[in-house]
């Protein structure tokens, strides 16, 4: 070990895991055959069968678009070409800016992005237990969100319940941009909240509200009431995102056996053909406006009802999505995520099943990748720290493997005798530092080392990670005259009311 000690000392092993590509091959669960008959089925659904559409805004848009109407049903029916015709208008790849470049999103081609759990009513960590979502948490949440690199955007976390429904978007959105310099997320629940959350932002990018249209600086989440309804808050999302040329995320949310058809071919049909309609309403209200194609399907457990995660059913709906979402050119959105309700075992292999089939199937954006559990009810800290570890796995798996001379190391080959060892060759004194990806919560040590240490499982030192971070947490950089003139707006607005949900 002398060698080891008169060894010069190599760089610290770099872990920036911004703006990945996926390396890994595309899988496939379709042949060509039976992807465009499950195309061609879903194109039947919306001329057919129709969709409901709640919003009259929004069948009248489809209206004017050519699309035939029921106005006693409020079913709107679209036939192929005119589908196909508005689809072919949404690009195929497209970035979305933040101020600092680094943190800049892209979609489409071989990217992908992960994105932490989402839209979840409780909250739970070790010391505090299973509690309705609040402010601090949050708060904590976002930051967490910021400490990974391998977090590529924000997501909504948790309901801060403690907040009025009126005013929760203003506190939402600030501590995004407080706490973050990552992708934020805006709610679609009304026009007047939209509206509030592009002011902030174009309040915080230095823009003028008019300029939004010209800069790509959130998205949403527009689900569909499978089966084949949108409904009135989700129908308004999608005319103003549109109108504001900022990207929806156009996901049916199809539980095979309750929302949808039992069968996988089923349940991908009915998505396809409400993410179809969506997609379509939001070309007509703005043609060329950046969209992605959501596909967010499972199973339940037919004994209890209960949505079930990380099966094989999900699995393969996550590839069969992917072969779907390549079919008409559209970057896609998948989900991971966990009906465990603990951040055990369970709950890891359920969400990495789930992470798979998404990163199999190439999906540009997981959602629910770290923190999901009870199939949405709750974010876990711990379960964040220990998919955050998975996913920087993941992230190093799919960088370049350089093979080079010096990576080959034939002169190391040559160095040991049949039988010998590489401990003290060259190459490995070399790069013994750094050679290796570090994980900052497995526990390598041997059973005497980790008993003598406290006997500490994955979980508890998932604990004991979060504290620390929340602990040494230093916000980015943030300009103060638009933090004040954030401020201003906000308290402009909640002095006028603010703005409910159903506005």
């Amino acid at each position: 070990m002398a060698r080891r000690a008169r060894s010069k000392p190599s760089t610290p092993r770099a872990t920036h895991y911004t703006q990945l590509r996926n390396r890994f091959p595309q899988a496939e669960v379709f042949s060509a055959d039976e992807l465009a008959h499950i195309h061609a089925s879903a194109l039947r659904v919306l001329s057919e069968l129709g969709i409901k559409v709640l919003l009259p805004e929004g069948r009248a848009r489809f209206k004017r678009a050519g699309a035939k109407v029921d106005e006693d049903t409020m079913m709107v029916f679209l036939d192929a070409d005119m589908v196909a015709d508005h689809i072919a208008k949404a690009p195929s790849e497209f970035s979305l800016r933040t101020d600092n470049p680094k943190r800049a999103i892209h979609m489409g081609g071989t990217h992908v992005n992960f994105s932490p759990a989402g839209g979840c009513p409780n909250v739970t960590d070790m010391t505090r237990g299973r509690r309705p979502g609040d402010m601090e948490s949050f708060r904590d949440l976002m930051k967490l969100s910021q400490e990974w690199d391998v977090i590529a955007k924000l997501s909504s976390s948790i309901e801060p319940q403690d907040v009025p429904v009126h005013l929760r978007h203003y506190a939402t959105m600030r501590a995004q941009l407080e706490l973050s310099d990552k992708l934020p997320f805006i709610y679609a629940r009304g026009h007047r909240q939209v509206v509030d959350g592009f002011e902030m932002l174009a309040l915080a990018r230095g823009l003028d509200i008019e300029d939004l249209p010209n800069h790509l600086l959130t998205q949403t989440v527009i689900n569909s009431n499978s089966p084949r309804q949108l409904d009135i808050p989700m129908t308004r999302g999608i005319i103003d995102f549109a109108s504001y040329g900022q990207p929806i995320v156009m996901t049916p949310f199809c539980l095979s056996g309750a929302m949808a058809p039992i069968t996988i071919a089923g349940a991908l049909t009915l998505s396809h053909a409400e993410a179809l309609a969506g997609i379509t309403l939001a070309q007509i209200v703005k043609p060329g406006v950046p969209v992605i194609y959501g596909a967010f399907s499972s199973n339940v457990d037919m004994k209890s009802g209960a949505p079930a995660f990380g099966t094989p059913e999900h699995f393969k709906t996550n590839i069969g999505a992917g072969q779907l979402a390549r079919l008409i050119n559209i970057p896609w959105r998948s989900g991971a995520g966990s009906a465990s309700n603990a951040p055990d075992v369970q709950a890891t292999y359920e969400n990495m099943m789930g992470l798979m089939g998404a990163l199999m199937g190439h999906s540009h954006v997981i959602y629910h990748a770290a923190g999901w559990l009870e199939g949405g009810l709750t974010v876990s800290y711990e379960k964040w720290v220990i998919d955050c570890e998975i996913l920087q796995g993941l992230a190093e798996a799919m960088q370049q493997v350089p093979v080079d001379d010096a990576h080959i190391g034939f002169d190391a080959i040559a160095q040991v005798q049949p039988g010998g060892h590489f401990f003290e060759t060259a190459q490995t004194m070399e790069r013994y530092q750094d050679a290796f990806y570090s994980p900052f919560l497995s526990d390598l040590s041997n059973f005497g080392q980790w008993t003598e240490a406290g006997s500490k499982t994955a979980t508890q030192r998932a604990h004991e990670i979060w504290q620390q971070k929340l602990k040494d947490f230093q916000p980015p950089a943030f300009p103060q005259d638009r933090m004040e003139a954030i401020d201003a707006f906000v308290a402009k607005r909640t002095e006028q009311g603010g703005a409910p949900i159903d506005e």
